[in-house]
C-alpha cells in the first residue's frame, strides 16, 4: 500500500520553505521508525515550495494513523533564522495527502483483451453477417473501444488499440491536470492555526515529545 502526502510553505516566506525541508526529514526519519518506507518524490508540479513524500507499509491501518497524526497546518515558533530582526515568530506551512502521480507507462498487450462482435448499422440490422467488429479492453483500467470501420477483423482490430491507446493517453494527462490543480489547491488552504504540530526553535524541537 502506498500514500503521497505534499508539504508545502503555500505562499508563505523564505521561512517557511526552511520549515518544508526541515519537517519533511522529520517526518521521514519518524516514518522509519514506525517500520514504514518513506521516499522523496522528484516534484513534477509546477507548485513552488512543495515536497512530495510517497508513504509505503503493509500495514493499511498503520499507514492511515500515521499520516493522519500529520496531515493539516504546522506550526513552527522561531525567531527568523535568516532576517534576525524580523518581528514574526509563528512560521505556518501544510501537510496533505495527494493523488499519485502517473508515470510513463509501457502498454503490455497481455493487458488488453479483444472480442469478436457483429457490426450493425441503423436500425440494429447487420453491416454484415460475420463477426467483424472488434472491442477491446484495457483490463487495468476497464476502459473500451469498439471499431467496426472495415469489413476486416484484422484491420478492426489495430484501428480498435489505436484508438484505445489514444484514449489511454488522454486519461493519463486529465489525471495529470486534476492532480496538478489539487497541488496549487493545497498551497491555498494553509490554516494558520488549530497546528496538527508544533515545533519550537531552530532545532525544530517537537512539543510534548521527549
Amino acid at each position: 500500500m502506498e500514500r503521497i502526502i505534499q508539504i508545502t510553505s503555500g505562499r508563505g516566506p523564505a521561512e517557511c520553505a526552511l520549515a518544508v525541508t526541515k519537517i519533511a526529514a522529520i517526518l521521514v526519519k519518524e516514518a522509519n521508525q514506525q517500520q514504514l518506507v518513506a521516499t522523496y518524490l522528484p516534484s513534477t508540479t509546477a507548485a513552488s515550495d512543495s515536497i512530495f513524500i510517497e508513504i509505503k507499509g503493509t500495514d493499511k491501518q498503520g499507514i492511515q494513523a500515521f499520516i493522519e497524526s500529520w496531515l493539516g497546518s504546522i506550526q513552527w515558533v522561531c525567531s527568523s533564522p535568516l532576517r534576525p530582526k524580523h518581528k514574526r515568530k509563528n512560521w505556518f506551512i501544510g501537510i496533505f495527502e495527494t493523488e499519485p502521480r502517473e508515470q510513463a507507462v509501457l502498454w503490455e498487450e497481455k493487458d488488453f483483451a479483444y472480442q469478436a462482435i457483429r457490426s450493425s448499422g441503423a436500425g440494429g440490422q447487420h453491416v454484415n453477417k460475420v463477426s467483424s467488429a472488434v472491442r477491446i479492453t484495457h483490463l487495468p483500467t476497464g476502459l473500451q473501444v469498439i471499431a467496426m470501420d472495415s469489413r476486416s477483423q484484422h484491420q478492426n482490430k489495430k484501428l480498435a488499440k489505436e484508438r484505445l491507446l489514444l484514449k489511454l493517453e488522454q486519461s493519463k494527462e486529465n489525471h495529470a491536470e486534476l492532480v496538478e490543480k489539487q497541488t496549487w489547491m493545497n498551497q491555498l488552504q494553509i490554516a494558520r492555526g488549530n497546528p496538527t504540530r508544533l515545533f519550537i526553535g531552530p532545532q525544530f524541537k517537537q512539543k510534548g515529545s521527549n
